[in-house]
């Protein structure tokens, strides 16, 4: 009977989530999602479903209706920015953290930008970052410790 709780099974795939198995997580979502379909329940259900089926455009409209629905609540753009990191975009994930940071401080918000590391400008600020010269003269002053 307790299966028939949504808030239980999001408990559940929440403790899922944090011994990292995905699969059960899933499961939980899905259940809890279909049970009380809640923009949070939605939005860690986008995250299982981009990491495990690689369904990122679903994912990401979840998330976003999620957002939507809740616009102040930073865990709908910690989960939008990491499925957009699961999709290998991280420029927009970066992006996303940072509007999540600008509603509420979040800490694994903070832990996820402080993993992503911040770049360094290019050494030919006049050059396009991914100039072949500016790639390469980056490379050889960071081996030389110049950089």
């Amino acid at each position: 009977m307790a299966d028939a709780d949504p808030e239980v099974l999001f408990t559940k795939g929440l403790e899922a989530l944090a011994r990292d198995e995905w699969t059960a997580a899933l499961s939980c979502f899905e259940k809890a999602s279909r049970l009380l379909s809640s923009p949070l329940h939605n939005s860690f259900l986008a995250l299982c479903i981009a990491r495990e089926r690689g369904q990122f455009n679903k994912a990401i409209s979840l998330c976003s209706e999620a957002l939507d629905a809740e616009p102040g609540n930073p865990l709908h753009y910690l989960n939008l920015g990491r499925v957009y990191l699961l999709q290998g975009k991280a420029e927009v994930a970066i992006e996303i953290f940072r509007k999540g940071l600008s509603r509420e401080a979040n800490e694994q918000i903070i832990a996820e930008l402080t993993r992503l590391g911040t770049r360094r400008p290019p050494p030919l600020p006049f050059l396009q970052r991914d100039n072949p010269l500016n790639k390469y003269l980056g490379i050889i002053l960071t081996k030389i410790g110049l950089r």
